[in-house]
């Protein structure tokens, strides 16, 4: 069903006509007669990016070769990105570095807050976290042995008796990544700090989309990803923070070369580096951390509070038009109602949720499916409200007319 050139309601033209990002939507890449709503997945392309990487390649790579370590400052690419990241999510510029992927540097963190808080095994998440997060603290009490580390899952509504005496870490994503419910970032951080405990925040869902404030909240650490609001690309470079007053003692346990105090030295045994820097560990992915970069540059030029109020909008007229037309037809909403207290996607359960999704992305509409749940991402940055309206229509004409039932929508990918 091709609705692009229908006439888009006087109400709704109108958010449009006064939404002060609208300018941006240019500066992505994004197909003709398609409605992008999984940005919070995987963002768009910058076309800033395009031509930052083709300079990385040509200029810096094909004719300065190795000699651009120093002369574009390859080396402190991680640095330099990091103190991006950190005006996005209310930290310093010394206290995020850019570097390995969101589960490597859970890795770190969490090994690092296990050394800070010895004869305290447990660490405390939420049943249902994103998997990468609860297969990191396994992987560790494997490593280390239960005595050391061990993990304690529960219901979000057990969170506060769960944080006991024994506990050296929270760690919770700020935003789920299922049913895009937000946490209470600084009083669950307050209340770990009143027993004891510290706190690390998955970011991977809220940086870049809305209001983050690591240094109000008190967090002591956080991690996150950059291929999602940040627009860094597939597998783009993730990124790390460490509150400044834990920096001097806490340490990653990877002692990688180029997280030693002097890489160049090759010294037979490791010297950390100071702050933040010996939380990096291999040579860092110069193509990724550049179009991370590009991409970073454009969404700083935007206004983080304006993002986040056009993303509650976005999120409540979507479930607003569902609930009007798509009533009857079997969609529960899984996400918070309340915009205060949901992140920039929303779900809808359905027991047929894989195959409606996979009728609506043969329609033009992308959004993706996780589990049990059709998961729609709203980015600010580069989304419509006339997008919106237009993939309800497409989801109201798919489940009128049963298109779903198809043999071809019902065949499962590996990647949903």
């Amino acid at each position: 069903m091709d609705v692009s050139k229908s006439a888009v309601p006087a109400e709704i033209a109108q958010l449009d006509s006064a939404d002060p990002l609208a300018t941006f939507r240019d500066e992505f890449y994004l197909p003709d007669n398609l409605i992008y709503l999984d940005g919070n997945s995987l963002g768009a392309l910058p076309k800033a990016a395009v031509a930052r990487l083709a300079a990385v390649v040509k200029k810096e790579w094909g004719e300065d070769l190795i000699r651009s370590w120093n002369k574009n400052d390859w080396i402190g690419l991680p640095r330099r990105v990091g103190g991006k990241i950190a005006r996005l999510i209310g930290a310093q510029e010394h206290e995020v570095i850019a570097t390995d992927s969101t589960s490597v540097n859970l890795f770190k963190l969490i090994a690092a807050a296990a050394r800070l808080r010895p004869g305290r095994p447990y660490v405390v998440t939420e049943i249902g976290n994103f998997a990468t997060d609860v297969y990191m603290i396994e992987g560790l009490s494997e490593l280390l042995g239960r005595e050391r580390l061990q993990l304690r899952a529960c219901e979000s509504s057990q969170l506060e008796s769960a944080i006991r005496g024994d506990v050296a870490l929270v760690l919770l994503t700020h935003v789920h990544y299922k049913t895009a419910r937000l946490h209470d970032m600084a009083r669950i951080t307050a209340l770990a700090h009143e027993r004891g405990a510290l706190a690390l925040w998955d970011l991977s869902h809220s940086a870049g989309a809305m209001d983050v404030n690591l240094r109000a909240a008190e967090a002591d650490f956080g991690v996150g990803c950059g291929y999602k609001y940040l627009n860094g690309g597939p597998g783009s470079p993730a990124f790390l923070f460490v509150a400044e007053r834990h920096q001097r003692e806490t340490s990653s346990p990877l002692w990688g070369w180029m997280g030693h105090a002097e890489p160049f030295a090759f010294e037979d045994h490791y010297r950390p580096a100071d702050g933040l820097r010996r939380f990096l560990s291999g040579t860092p992915g110069i193509l990724g951390l550049s179009a991370l970069d590009a991409g970073l540059d454009v969404l700083l030029r935007a206004d983080m509070s304006v993002i986040t109020q056009k993303g509650r909008r976005l999120g409540d007229l979507f479930i607003q038009l569902v609930e009007d037309r798509c009533a009857g037809f079997g969609l529960e909403l899984a996400s918070p109602r309340d915009s205060r207290s949901r992140g920039c996607h929303v779900a809808f359960r359905h027991p047929e949720g894989y195959p409606i999704m996979q009728a609506l992305i043969a329609s033009g509409v992308i959004g993706d499916f996780r589990t049990d749940l059709l998961r729609f991402g709203f980015a600010p940055l580069y989304l419509r409200y006339a997008d919106v309206w237009r993939a309800v229509i497409i989801l109201e004409e798919i489940l009128r007319s049963g298109s779903w039932k198809y043999p071809r929508f019902q065949e499962r990918a590996f990647v949903t």
